[in-house]
């Protein structure tokens, strides 16, 4: 039996999404890790699809869609759907109210999952509350991630 992924959880409150994300892709890709972002909509992931083509200036982070041609070899895959990573993903983020609980078997063979969420949003902090809840109680080992105030991650819980 393989043991469960460690799921993450990134509680954002001095930068947005598109500030960390980008950041936190790089060094799975920095570690030889293929990553796989899953986002609440359609409209999120073509809009995050386009935010990693300009992020910074200084940076080219392949990536590309689930949905398009050959996506099985980019690095970094983006869809609004629960499905199986074509490029054998080691890190499945889930955003913008992506639920890891969703589909367990979503988790198999990662090496970790990461649930992001805006500490901002008092929505998106209730439903990561649930499926931490959630996530605990099916068995995964779960960890508590805050961002201070340099925009680092200490490690809470």
């Amino acid at each position: 039996m393989t043991m469960p992924a460690d799921i993450f959880f990134y509680h954002l409150q001095m930068q947005p999404l598109e500030g960390t994300l980008p950041l936190l892709l790089e060094k799975c890709v920095e570690k030889g890790w293929s990553a796989f972002v899953q986002t609440g909509s359609h409209e999120r992931a073509t809009a995050l699809d386009n935010h990693l083509w300009t992020w910074r200036e200084d940076s080219f982070l392949a990536h590309g869609m689930a949905s398009m041609a050959h996506a099985g070899r980019q690095p970094v895959l983006i869809a609004s759907e629960g499905i199986k990573a074509e490029n054998g993903a080691a890190v499945r983020f889930f955003v913008d109210g992506a639920k890891p609980e969703s589909d367990l078997t979503l988790l198999e063979g990662l090496e970790r999952a990461i649930l992001m969420f805006d500490g901002n949003d008092h929505e998106a902090l209730q439903a990561a509350r649930q499926s931490w809840r959630a996530l605990k109680e099916a068995g995964f080992p779960v960890t508590y991630w805050q961002q201070s105030e340099r925009g680092g991650w200490q490690k809470k819980a």
